[in-house]
Order: C-alpha cells, then sequence, then structure tokens
C-alpha cells in the first residue's frame, strides 16, 4: 500500500512539474505556470519602423541575400552577377570577390558555418520546373584570401513529382531562404499557392541529395529571407503579395522542432518595399535590405539597407 501511494505521489508530482502551455511572458496567452512550451503562444498585432534606412549603390539593384562575416556585411545579386560585396554598416561596397567559372541562374540566399559560406541557387519562382536546384559550398579561409575553393551541394524536393512548366509566381517549389547550422541545411521555402513556407533538410555535404520535408508553417506571406542568431533563434523575412514587408520570429524550440517554437510575426513600417534578405551581428539588431522596385508613375522605391531593433521582442 505504501509503494502504491508512493508511486501516485510521484506521479503526480511530475505530472504537475511539466505544464505545457505559452511560456513567453510577452504573449497575451501567457501562463506563468508552464514549463514546456507548446507553440500555443499568440501576440498582439505588431509594427515598427526601421532606426535608419540608407541607399544602396547602383551595383546592387538586385540584393538578395545578406550575411555578417568578418566584419562585414556580404550581400549579392539574384541574376547573372556572380560578385560577392562586401559592404560596411552604412551599406557602401568596401570590397568586391568575384566567383570564377560558375553560373547565377538565380542566387536568392547566402549563409554560413564555421567553415563555408554557402550560396542558393534555388530560386524557382519562373516556371516552378528546375532540376538544377543546388548550394555552392565556399570555404572561407579561400574566400578571403580572394581565391575561393568552391564545391557543389545539388538537391531535389522529397515530396515534388510535378515538373511540368508552370505560370510565373504560382509554385510551392520556390525557395530563398535557408540557415546552416550543425551537419544540416535548413531550407525555408515561399510558396507563392499557400502563402506558408515548407522547412526542408539536407545534408551540407558536396552531393546529390533529396530534401526532406520536416513541416510547414503557417506564415501568412512569402518568405524571401532568415539569419540564425547566437542564441540559435531563426529570424526570417518576407512580404505579402501587396508587398507589405514583415518579419517572422522563431524562437524558444529545441533540436529544430518549430511545432513547439514561439512563432510572431512582426510587420515593418516600409509600404511597398520587396525585403530580400536578414542579418545580424549580435542577435539584437537586424539589417535587411530590398530589391529595386520601381512602376512609374506610382512606385519609385530604390535598393536599400534598414536596420532593425528586435532587442524587446526576444527576450529570454
Amino acid at each position: 500500500m505504501k509503494k502504491s501511494i508512493l508511486f501516485f505521489f510521484l506521479f503526480i508530482t511530475t505530472t504537475y512539474s511539466q505544464i505545457s502551455d505559452c511560456t513567453d511572458s510577452l504573449a497575451r496567452n501567457f501562463n506563468p505556470k508552464a514549463t514546456v512550451n507548446d507553440g500555443s503562444c499568440n501576440y498582439n498585432c505588431t509594427k515598427i519602423k526601421p532606426e535608419t534606412t540608407i541607399k544602396l549603390s547602383d551595383s546592387l539593384i538586385e540584393t538578395s541575400g545578406l550575411l555578417a562575416f568578418n566584419n562585414l556585411l556580404w550581400t549579392h545579386n539574384d541574376d547573372h552577377d556572380t560578385t560577392i560585396y562586401g559592404l560596411d554598416a552604412n551599406g557602401k561596397i568596401q570590397t568586391k570577390i568575384k566567383l570564377e567559372k560558375v553560373k547565377n541562374t538565380d542566387w536568392e540566399e547566402i549563409s554560413q558555418d564555421s567553415n563555408y559560406l554557402y550560396i542558393g541557387d534555388f530560386g524557382n519562382n519562373n516556371q516552378g520546373n528546375r532540376t538544377d536546384l543546388h548550394i555552392l559550398r565556399i570555404e572561407k579561409k579561400s574566400f578571403l584570401s580572394n581565391a575561393p575553393l568552391i564545391d557543389t551541394i545539388s538537391f531535389s524536393y522529397s515530396n515534388q513529382i510535378d515538373f511540368s512548366v508552370q505560370k510565373q509566381n504560382k509554385t510551392d517549389f520556390d525557395c530563398e531562404a535557408f540557415i546552416v547550422s550543425h551537419d544540416s541545411i535548413y531550407l525555408f521555402t515561399k510558396q507563392w499557392k499557400h502563402k506558408r513556407t515548407a522547412v526542408y533538410t539536407l545534408p551540407k555535404t558536396a552531393g546529390n541529395h533529396i530534401a526532406q520535408l520536416k513541416e510547414t508553417i503557417k506564415v501568412k506571406g512569402l518568405i524571401t529571407g532568415a539569419t540564425l542568431t547566437p542564441k540559435n533563434n531563426i529570424i526570417l523575412c518576407g512580404y505579402s503579395k501587396k508587398l507589405k514587408p514583415f518579419i517572422y520570429l522563431l524562437y524558444c524550440y529545441e533540436n529544430f522542432d518549430f511545432a513547439s517554437a514561439n512563432k510572431r510575426k512582426i510587420k515593418l513600417k516600409l509600404p511597398f518595399h520587396q525585403i530580400e534578405s536578414i542579418a545580424t551581428l549580435d542577435g539584437k539588431k537586424f539589417f535587411l535590405t530590398n530589391e529595386s522596385f520601381i512602376r512609374k508613375p506610382f512606385f519609385n522605391v530604390r535598393q536599400q539597407i534598414h536596420l532593425v531593433d528586435l532587442t524587446s521582442y526576444l527576450k529570454e
């Protein structure tokens, strides 16, 4: 009998100590008694304005990726140009490194780990039927010595079986964002039809791979960039089909299980900006770039770099 009572007491204690709910004090439904975050947090609608906005060089009208590395911000164009541009914090070009013997079909993102840079040539919005999706992997030391050593990570999506020609901006198999962590690459797709992002994983080693579908996140928009902070938060950026830009936070998760992550969408006070990339030096303030968007006589948005402060939204 005593053993039964002891077992019951331990069961109740353990159950009580593991309360799954929203653990984020910034959320509307924060539960101060919760001990395990379950991804149920919801938030008030928030809009923020960049601290600074600076026009970029005319060499970067199609800036598409952004990376903080070696005390510079590195960006690239998304078509033809195979040059990587190193910018200072004011958006001024400080150096250029050209990648030889490679092609820029549709470079959409740049990422990194401790030893390599990665450039995603996987833009697929034109017809949705590319069969040459790949990521260039560049050894960092060779890159900084201006003699880049490059190999290729080729891949296809595990659930794409239809490769017929699609109408422009209709496919769910476009991609413009990824991060690299440990031994894996995490792709965040740009679903034109469903306005979601599908998360795929693949090894970060050279060769041919199948990108495995991990999960789908209802971002209600088009994801165009991603960055991993020093504390392993993932910050995405994108815009709506009406070019209303936003930032999407993924945090408080374990083992890249985004189902249990806090997910918070923050709108940017930048109407008609085609935000394409995001990067951070410290995990608190974030740089974003937008492509040139000119549709005279109504729109004349030049290529720019913006700085936003997310310190108050990424509390521990």
